[in-house]
């Protein structure tokens, strides 16, 4: 009973994660490494964003933006197996941190033809110790990799909607960080609480700019090549399971994330415009409040709600490149045991996006998101 129901309710966070606080998407989970014998699981997710604000222009009147946010897919992988009755290891593939946004070429938007992705994998490996049925520590490495590009056609000022553009691309770059943490556990009521550090990630990207922004006498082509340092942040999940009743489970979850420590700043980008590319006003908690219920030997399913709250004030100003400020979900799970072994998993994401104003004025409000996410698992 204690992992069914909580695999079931795990499957659509690259939804939620899509509007968590800067970058993030998978949410880091380790629930792998406490899955019982040798374990393997396969993920596969889809989110499909609506994003949309519009930015009111003194002459021209309401300039509508249209979807910002394309959909993309999640993926990610596990491999579990217990190397003694006290030592355990795993092995966790995820996709940890993301962003895409595309204003549209067509678009009467101020910024309109701007976009800007960034790409990541990680590969976390894990060893876990059991001093006995209740208390255990575990720690491991994850090395990241890395690779972003941007490119904006920046409002010149008091130019009556005038812009120049500007482009940045990044070297693909691998490192290295770490995580500890620990975990107590009652088996006889499936309880499981486990608090979880993650480090943070020190990137050194070599950065290539063009932008008529750069031309000069000493630079007549526009173009700068140079190295950008990037602090992906350090975090703190805490995961808490508990049986409440027979073949039911109540699942809690929270991640904080220090936001504040990563900034973008290309050389090229702040000559110009003065300002960090992304940078991020506040650090970010993010919760999950969820109930599993086993209802037979082959189906079990779960439905949770997941909430961050709104950090910007009356008068502060989203990024253009991240149009949202907090959100508000509901997620649903099913599972279904093929064999005593094998296990399919299906879930379902809907998620409030909360509203927020950019920094060039454009509103974004009563936007949404939807992501759906299967998971196929084996126990050897």
């Amino acid at each position: 009973m204690k992992n069914t129901t909580l695999l079931a309710a795990s499957l659509a966070v690259g939804a939620t994660g899509a509007y968590a606080g800067g970058m993030d998407r998978s949410g880091q989970s380790i629930s792998p490494l406490f899955e019982d014998g040798t374990y393997v699981e396969l993920s596969f997710g889809s989110v499909s964003p609506d994003v949309s604000g519009a930015f009111n222009h003194p002459l021209a009147g309401e300039l509508p933006s249209g979807d910002v946010t394309p959909s993309y897919t999640q993926l990610s992988g596990a491999y579990k197996r217990d190397l003694s009755d006290q030592l355990s290891m795993a092995l966790i593939i995820d996709q940890p941190y993301g962003a895409d946004i595309d204003y549209g070429a067509d678009a009467s938007y101020p910024i309109a033809g701007s976009n800007a992705s960034v790409t990541t994998a990680a590969i976390t490996a894990l060893l876990r110790y059991k001093f006995n049925e209740n208390f255990s520590v575990y720690g491991g490495v994850r090395n990241l990799s890395s690779e972003g590009e941007v490119y904006l056609n920046i409002p010149v000022p008091d130019s009556q909607g005038v812009t120049f553009p500007y482009a940045m691309e990044t070297s693909t770059e691998n490192d290295w960080g770490y995580l500890v943490g620990a975990a107590y556990e009652i088996p006889d009521i499936a309880l499981r609480a486990s608090l979880t550090f993650n480090s943070s990630i020190d990137i050194k990207f070599d950065a290539h700019e063009e932008s008529a922004g750069l031309v000069n006498e000493l630079n007549p082509t526009g173009t700068l090549d140079e190295s950008m340092k990037v602090t992906m942040p350090k975090s703190v999940n805490f995961d808490f399971q508990t049986g409440i009743a027979a073949d039911t489970l109540l699942m809690f979850s929270a991640r904080w994330a220090e936001w504040t420590s990563t900034t973008i700043t290309p050389v090229g980008y702040k000559a110009i415009v003065g300002d960090n590319l992304v940078d991020h006003d506040n650090d970010t908690i993010s919760y999950s409040l969820g109930v599993g219920r086993r209802f037979n030997d082959k189906w079990s399913g779960s439905l949770s709600v997941g909430y961050e709250k709104s950090y910007l004030g009356s008068t502060d100003t989203a990024g253009n490149l991240s149009p949202r400020d907090g959100y508000k979900s509901i997620t649903a799970g099913l599972k279904y045991n093929v064999t005593e072994q094998t296990a399919i998993a299906g879930g379902v994401s809907y998620v409030w996006v909360g509203d927020a104003t950019t920094s060039i004025g454009g509103e974004f409000e009563d936007n949404t998101a939807v992501g759906f996410g299967l998971k196929l698992s084996h126990t050897f």
